[in-house]
């Protein structure tokens, strides 16, 4: 069945995205589907600032909780889970409605990007690290652009990491990875919308937040991941908040630093999400939600959602 709806709500952090939607669902029967790659761990609530009880109530929410602090969940991974909840919800007869701020788990959705399922082989990556060591990275790029010139056409001869992952996945598939990462678009009716308001505002809205986050227990929270024997190297207490935090815990900076540090990253992130979605300027219908009250806003949402989605 092809042009199934599907609403995809995008925009920075903190700009208020789980809430709009939350507000439509009380007038749309919509289902939320996160696409935060912070929200998906497991005792990682106040810093990753999960939906509150209130908006878990008010609207069904997926792909929240899915991994423990100490474990990886591939773009692959999110694809896979996020299309199986887009079908799961569309059989109910609901709205689906792709919620969050991480660019690329949201265009791997829309866009069905190609990702290899091939897992990572250290054995091999290591010896290919060996080989770049004793031959030069240009040796390996060269070696890439016989068996796949697409890919390293796009790949910067310098960045080792990516020309070792094309290697590996070649090696282990028999197949180039940009045949693997090659678009299939899925069969729905997209519609994006992008919320945004001017900088200053939103600077100081996470400024805010980030206040709130530390009278909420945001310390608390880091310590007890901590104590259950969480490493600082996992991929939870790397993210915003929890690695600031965790250098205030071993005595590197004074919890002021760490706070002040938290804002400043957070706005570097807000910045690269901004780059990120301007790239998709075309397909976004952006909202300024300083400029009309809740009430306006979600009643131009419905109106939007009705129009290009013919609900």
């Amino acid at each position: 069945m092809s042009n199934l709806p599907l609403l995809v709500i995008v925009g920075p952090t903190g700009v208020g995205k789980t809430a709009l939607a939350v507000r439509l669902a009380q007038q749309v029967n919509l289902e939320i589907i996160s696409a935060d790659s912070r929200q998906i761990y497991r005792r990682c609530d106040i810093g990753t600032a999960k939906p509150t009880p209130a908006e878990l109530a008010a609207a069904p929410h997926h792909l929240i909780d899915v991994v423990d602090p100490d474990e990886i969940l591939s773009l692959a991974q999110f694809q896979e889970l996020a299309y199986a909840a887009i079908e799961a919800i569309h059989r109910r007869g609901c709205l689906p409605a792709l919620v969050g701020g991480t660019g690329q788990w949201v265009s791997a959705v829309v866009e069905g990007w190609g990702i290899p399922r091939v897992p990572p082989d250290y054995t091999l990556r290591a010896q290919l690290e060996a080989r770049a060591e004793a031959e030069g990275a240009a040796a390996l790029h060269a070696e890439l652009a016989a068996i796949d010139p697409a890919a390293a056409a796009k790949i910067d001869p310098r960045n080792l990491r990516r020309v070792i992952r094309a290697l590996e996945v070649y090696c282990k598939t028999g197949v180039p990875i940009s045949v693997h990462q090659q678009k299939n678009p899925p069969p729905y009716n997209v519609l994006q919308v992008g919320l945004t308001m001017p900088r200053p505002l939103l600077y100081e809205r996470i400024d805010r937040r980030i206040d709130g986050m530390m009278d909420a227990g945001l310390l608390d929270e880091v310590q007890a991941l901590a104590a259950a024997g969480f490493g600082w190297e996992q991929p939870a207490l790397m993210g915003l908040g929890y690695k600031q935090i965790g250098q205030y815990l071993r005595g590197e900076v004074s919890l002021d630093e760490a706070v002040a540090l938290i804002k400043k990253e957070t706005r570097r992130f807000i910045r690269q999400q901004y780059n990120w979605f301007r790239l998709d300027n075309s397909r976004i219908h952006w909202i300024d939600v300083s400029e009309e009250s809740e009430e306006l806003r979600v009643a131009a949402l419905k109106k939007l959602v009705a129009e290009k989605l013919q609900l």
